[in-house]
């Protein structure tokens, strides 16, 4: 098939490569120019293992071609699929109408946009403005972003779950042939309506950022009661009612799509007429757990911080991302700085993305060496866990830092290990 993918999202350039690798032909319309101008240089804005390759593998073999979305294109693929940020809602719908009188058959649109429930409903309502040729198909479906990113290729190419919104069987059967390629070891798509796709993509957002926050609110409860949180989440995680996905204590969760879907969620539940007091309270869990960190080194040092030194290893929100979206850094970073302490900084891949967001400032060093990071730091206060971190030459910390102080924000340490090298450990509900 000819395919149209419109989008800036990391979605839409996975989907165009994966689609171009199992023989398609694909045309990707990216509107940001500068991004255009560095795809076309080899360039992506994340840093996505693997996704750069098969996009160059796929330009190659002329499958895959890069198209500016500011143009009308000279003919109109049998799909486009949609892959939009969450505020263009207003763009998908004048994209419809660009191109819908260019149409010549059928047209299948697959709406891959995280946009408010009942979206892919009102843009089939835009298609069924316009006449079409008699006996022509023309329908909008939802196929839910569940990427993650870090994993985002493979997450396409070796999904665990598709979510298929489709109120016809033509449609259906469209989308299950596009989706063939990635879906030969057992049937993993899932067919419902398609506000009931939308809904469940935030439904399944909102109970994972549940778990996250219900588990540091119990970390920091054995944190006053002495318990260690890591024997209790093993054993929660054994019981098969519950499972061991996602209880995970820490610093808090971030990153650009999964707040925003917790957000939206609770957004549709109050435009519904409905409070949305669970996640509401779940928002302000994370918000408050981003300074769980900050505060024990604020009471260690006795409230006295102005003028240290302190060490942070990883900004990205999450391992392998570039990004730092909501990340619990940018919130540490803030209160060190209200404090007056001078921060140094590591991380594998986002302190580009840092220096974009904080500029040049005296008290914000960057590092490209993990231990330099840390020479003569007060503190040293790891938010990201990025597999590098685990396990670090210990008695090199010791011997380089000011004072043998760590703050473990992922509880990747086990804590009598580092006491045994010297060191002052705090974790989340660690003992």
């Amino acid at each position: 098939m000819h395919i149209d993918v419109y989008g800036d999202t990391l979605c839409a350039h996975v989907a165009a490569a994966a689609l171009a690798s199992s023989g398609h032909a694909v045309t990707l319309f990216v509107s940001d120019a500068q991004q255009l101008a560095a795809l076309q240089a080899g360039h992506l804005p994340w840093r996505e293992p693997g996704l750069m390759e098969l996009m160059a593998d796929q330009i190659a073999s002329g499958r895959l071609r890069l198209g500016d979305a500011q143009q009308l294109p000279a003919a109109v693929g049998q799909v486009l699929w949609l892959a939009k940020a969450p505020n263009r809602v207003e763009q998908a719908h004048a994209l419809l109408q660009r191109l819908a009188a260019q149409v010549q058959g059928d047209w299948l649109v697959v709406n891959q946009s995280t946009f408010p429930v009942g979206s892919t409903e009102t843009l089939q309502a835009t298609l069924d403005q316009y006449q079409f040729a008699a006996g022509a198909h023309h329908e909008v479906i939802s196929l839910p972003d569940l990427l993650t990113e870090g994993a985002a290729l493979q997450g396409f190419l070796r999904a665990e779950q598709w979510l298929l919104g489709a109120d016809s069987e033509w449609a259906r059967r469209q989308v299950m042939e596009l989706l063939r390629p990635f879906n030969r070891r057992r049937d993993v798509v899932q067919v419902m309506r398609p506000r009931e796709a939308e809904f469940t993509k935030l439904a399944i957002s909102g109970m994972l950022a549940t778990r996250l926050s219900y588990m540091n609110d119990m970390a920091n409860l054995a944190d006053t009661l002495g318990v260690d949180i890591e024997r209790v989440r093993l054993g929660m995680g054994a019981d098969s009612r519950i499972g061991e996905a996602y209880l995970y204590p820490g610093c808090g969760f971030g990153g650009l799509k999964f707040s925003r879907d917790v957000m939206s969620l609770a957004s549709t539940l109050e435009v519904s007429g409905m409070q949305a007091q669970l996640l509401d309270q779940v928002l302000r869990i994370n918000e408050r757990q981003k300074e769980v960190l900050f505060r024990k080194l604020w009471r260690h040092y006795g409230t006295h911080l102005k003028g240290r030194r302190v060490a942070i290893w990883g900004v990205a929100f999450k391992p392998e991302t570039g990004r730092i979206d909501n990340a619990p850094s940018l919130r540490m970073l803030e209160a060190l700085w209200a404090q007056g302490v001078q921060v140094h900084v590591h991380d594998p891949q986002a302190l580009p993305e840092l220096h974009s967001w904080a500029g040049e400032r005296a008290d914000l060093i960057l590092h490209d060496d993990p231990y330099s990071a840390a020479e003569q730091a007060d503190a040293l206060v790891l938010l990201t866990e990025w597999k590098a971190y685990w396990s670090p030459d210990f008695p090199r910390l010791a011997h380089s830092m000011k004072a043998p102080l760590l703050l473990d924000g992922r509880n990747i340490w086990d804590p009598d290990f580092v006491r045994e090298h010297g060191f002052d450990y705090y974790g989340i509900g660690r003992r």
